[in-house]
């Protein structure tokens, strides 16, 4: 008998569909059980202290941008460029939708404008730009749904894998009603359903050579020839945005053991002074894709959520730990303003807030 065997029949076909590894899974559930994956578990061992001024890149000014914009536009001629965008996430805090198909502006969804953008760079240039999507278990069928028949170039998509949820002492969480409870392990999924998926290789035929990843509801991550050339003048295969600080939480470069690295939140220390790191990663990285070919071991970060009024554990893992397997470098990009490039949305509030300096951003070409 095997743990799919337990549980109900429709929880079980979409583990199956959508990629659960059951051995995998089974280990991790006994590191929980045996309390080596806790809260604990999640701090990096070694010296963690703030990277050096010299760490962090800064995005060409206006006027000083031309070797870079050069190089950009040039590769994006040559077709070597592709979007990613992940849409795997259900907007809690936007009452469980899919956010993707969330209007923004002039009945326009954060994927319509997403689509519309890469499209208009690729038609400006009279080139090729491919997206590609990575949905979930959770929005898969509601963002093919929601892009069948729209006037828009029609993007790759691939799911990331779903997993179960945990009891703290590592037993199966099950909800009021008795199932098992599903979730979707983090967009680490990404550096493995990429590849697995055939997606990579598709891109690879197409000409591609580097893409840039980033989040549905970051609608300033735009492909930007500046930024595009950075990261190919800069001669490492990974670079990762980061933003000057304005109150944000979240992960930050540092040096661990005097490497730098990207660290999440969860694994720093306790007592380390975050306010020592003055920028903040925005998760939109640019990679080449044969570094996209190999496997990483990300750490997997035991996280507590409440489900259904109760403690629930849930394992998740990120790709932009990349940054501690593979050269990188970390470009500081503005977050506002015509070139903006990070305009967080996590709550209608913040939309609503949002949305003019949106107008005003996406009304600006990045391409004079």
């Amino acid at each position: 008998m095997t743990l799919l065997d337990e549980i109900d029949g429709e929880s079980r076909a979409t583990l199956e569909r959508y990629g659960f590894d059951e051995k995998a899974f089974l280990a991790l559930q006994a590191k929980v059980a045996q309390g080596s994956l806790s809260p604990a578990s999640n701090i990096v061992a070694g010296e963690v202290e703030p990277p050096l001024p010299a760490d962090i890149e800064r995005l060409p000014e206006r006027g000083e941008d031309e070797r870079a914009r050069e190089a950009g536009l040039a590769a994006l001629r040559r077709r070597e460029i592709a979007s990613i965008v992940l849409t795997g996430g259900m907007a809690t805090r936007f009452g469980g939708v899919v956010k993707g198909t969330v209007e923004v502006l002039d009945g326009r969804s954060f994927l319509d404008l997403k689509l519309a953008q890469t499209a208009d760079v690729a038609a400006a240039l009279e080139t090729e730009v491919p997206t590609a999507l990575m949905t979930s278990f959770a929005t898969d069928t509601a963002v093919r749904d929601f892009l069948a028949g729209r006037d828009l170039p029609e993007p790759l998509i691939f799911a990331q894998y779903v997993s179960l949820r945990l009891e703290p002492d590592g037993s199966l969480f099950r909800s009021d009603d008795g199932r098992v409870s599903l979730y979707s392990p983090g967009h680490g999924d990404f550096l493995d359903a990429f590849a697995r998926s055939g997606t990579l290789e598709a891109l690879r035929r197409r000409g591609v050579r580097t893409v840039m990843v980033s989040n549905v509801d970051n609608l300033g991550a735009r492909i930007d020839p500046v930024v595009l050339g950075a990261h190919l003048l800069g001669g490492r295969p990974v670079t990762t945005e980061v933003a000057r600080k304005a109150g944000d939480l979240g992960g930050a470069p540092a040096r661990v053991d005097g490497r730098l690295l990207l660290l999440e939140a969860p694994r720093f220390p306790p007592g380390f002074d975050g306010g020592r790191i003055p920028v903040f990663n925005v998760n939109t990285l640019t990679i080449q894709l044969d570094v996209l070919e190999q496997a990483y071991d990300l750490t997997w970060l035991y996280v507590e959520k409440t489900v259904d009024r109760r403690a629930a554990v849930q394992l998740e893992h990120l790709y932009h730990e990349l940054t501690a397997f593979v050269p990188t470098t970390y470009l500081e990009v503005p977050r506002s303003g015509p070139r903006g490039r990070f305009i967080p949305i996590k709550t209608p509030a913040d939309l609503e807030a949002a949305r003019e300096p949106l107008r005003e951003l996406l009304a600006t070409s990045l391409l004079e």
